[in-house]
């Protein structure tokens, strides 16, 4: 990097409460960091950013001092990341086409890859469910919560165990609305579910072909699932030829994605960073 700015902070003070029995005390504004990047801020004095904005901020600097070390943009003179201007971000965006290199996909890559993943390129599989949620809300007791499913999944476990349990159940302790109907779902696509849910119905070799009441608790961002599956609709697989496209463009994405990560890691770990860490992970940047 060539861009290396300083400047003083004024002095702005914050005075505490006054009274004399209070802990609070006299802030310095100048105090409170302030991200950047060599020097470059990337918010003004007192503006308030959330991580994301400030993290993309943080790589569109990143990458337009380095368009400026290349030569392809002209030096910035100021002390505040400037946005770039829609001809600007053409200019860094076929550097980035330039530097940063991928390799293509060769046919035998594509075909491991399809060989591996047939559960994702499986089309017109459905699964006919039911489940009883035992959901996360604000204030609950986690730990006490996945004891209580565990309960219940233990109970719908027993051998003896009566073939109306679970929409009892399900009536009784479920937090689904579902719950009213016996936890039923109805037939279920991989898209008709959270992504964790969608992997232990589909994707998981030991039990998406299965029927029957999962051994364990499914865990997703909702909370705790007892979850039963009643039939299964297995699908079709397409052949190789008719996805080789499909998969090629897929795995140039990953290999793009990886590109970018480690040229960013590079610009990351040659520049003075301060007010926010940054991993090098920029596939947002991956068109």
């Amino acid at each position: 990097m060539t861009i290396h700015t300083s400047h003083e902070n004024q002095s702005n003070t914050s005075e505490g409460c006054g009274s004399g029995s209070c802990g609070c005390q006299s802030v310095d504004a100048a105090a409170i960091a302030i991200a950047s990047i060599n020097g470059i801020a990337l918010q003004a004095p007192g503006e308030s950013v959330d991580h994301e904005t400030l993290r993309e901020r943080a790589y569109s600097e990143l990458l337009r001092q380095e368009a400026v070390r290349l030569g392809h943009l002209p030096p910035h003179t100021g002390l505040m990341a400037p946005t770039l201007l829609a001809e600007q971000q053409d200019i860094v965006d076929r550097m980035l086409e330039t530097e940063v290199v991928s390799p293509q996909p060769t046919q035998e890559e594509a075909k491991r890859y399809y060989e591996a993943h047939q559960a994702q390129f499986t089309v017109g599989q459905e699964r006919l469910v039911r489940h009883i949620l035992f959901a996360v809300t604000p204030g609950v007791n986690v730990q006490a919560l996945a004891q209580r499913a565990e309960a219940a999944l233990l109970e719908l476990s027993h051998k003896d165990v009566a073939p109306e349990r679970f929409a009892q159940l399900a009536g009784e302790l479920s937090n689904c609305p579902t719950g009213a109907q016996g936890g039923a779902l109805g037939w279920l696509t991989p898209n008709d579910c959270a992504p964790e849910f969608a992997k232990e119905l589909f994707y998981l070799q030991e039990s998406s072909q299965g029927t029957g009441l999962r051994p364990r608790l499914v865990h997703t961002r909702f909370g705790f699932h007892l979850v039963d599956v009643l039939d299964v609709n297995l699908g079709h697989l397409p052949d190789f030829e008719t996805l080789k496209a499909q998969i090629a463009s897929r795995l140039q994405w990953q290999s793009r994605a990886t590109a970018l990560g480690q040229y960013m890691r590079r610009l990351v770990g040659l520049a003075h960073v301060t007010g926010i860490e940054l991993d090098g992970d920029a596939s947002s940047l991956v068109q």
